[in-house]
């Protein structure tokens, strides 16, 4: 069950939108249940989906749409790296391959000790600053080399 203070966020998202059209809610919505639960489970899309009124289908073709939700449980420190064209440009695939190598494990995996995720993203928006990792979906580093890599995986242990 998401809790009440979920619930309250997902009704400020709905209550943008017209009455007829709270569905439009939903990408807000699993992302505020993400954020509550860290990934989003069956059951969690259901009640997302009974919330707004959608069939439970629907609520799961957005979530598995979109490599920003978690569909599986994921570790403290979920990594996205930008792989989209620009980013390769600028050395996403080096730190893509670097980052596999140093945590141990590959696209969509899990560190042992449960403290690394490494995710391939979509765009995000940061071309320019390429390449481009997402730290728990909210923290954006760019320019990220193998060192400035290294650096961020040691901050992040100690966080």
């Amino acid at each position: 069950m998401l809790s009440p203070e979920s619930l309250k966020k997902i009704d400020r998202e709905v209550a943008k939108f017209p009455a007829e059209q709270k569905q439009s809610a939903v990408m807000a919505a699993l992302t505020i249940a993400q954020h509550e639960k860290s990934w989003l489970s069956t059951d969690t899309m259901q009640e997302v989906a009974a919330y707004l009124g959608m069939p439970p289908i629907a609520v799961y073709e957005v979530a598995s749409f979109y490599t920003m939700y978690n569909l599986k449980p994921v570790g403290k420190h979920k990594l996205s790296i930008c792989t989209n064209l620009p980013c390769q440009l600028q050395g996403s695939t080096i730190c893509a391959e670097h980052a596999k190598k140093k945590l141990g494990i590959g696209y969509g995996e899990t560190t042992a000790d449960g403290q690394f995720t490494l995710k391939e993203g979509e765009c995000f928006g940061a071309c320019g600053d390429a390449p481009v990792f997402l730290v728990n979906d909210r923290d954006m580093r760019v320019k990220i080399t193998t060192e400035k890599f290294d650096q961020m995986i040691d901050e992040l242990q100690k966080a």
